[in-house]
């Protein structure tokens, strides 16, 4: 499967960002979707999550801030963001797993700063 990322930016502290990740495929349903970031000098690691299900997993970082959604019949996952901080600053990451099947988007860029 192909994802493309969208909807990153520069916003200030205390703001909201919506990301989205176009998927491409039929079976779209059936993957666990999820949202990863990295700073840099920082590893990769994991925001939210959801399955194909609709269960949703968020890191103890996000603390209630983020909401993870998808819309199957629009092929699309999204990280809902509020109040966002200076340290949610990241390049953001979506990421499809089906089985032993994993893809990844190309991210795309948060910068929260005044």
């Amino acid at each position: 499967v192909q994802l493309v990322e969208s909807g990153g930016g520069l916003v200030q502290p205390g703001g909201s960002l919506r990301l989205s990740c176009a998927a491409s495929g039929s079976i779209f349903s059936r993957y666990a979707m999820g949202w990863y970031r990295q700073a840099p000098g920082n590893e990769r690691e994991l925001v939210a999550s959801i399955t194909s299900g609709g269960s949703t997993n968020y890191a103890d970082s996000i603390e209630g801030r983020f909401t993870i959604s998808r819309d199957n019949a629009k092929n699309t996952v999204y990280l809902q963001m509020n109040s966002l901080k200076p340290e949610d600053t990241a390049v953001y990451y979506c990421n499809a797993r089906l089985f032993a099947s994993v893809s990844w988007g190309q991210g795309t860029q948060v910068t929260v700063s005044s």
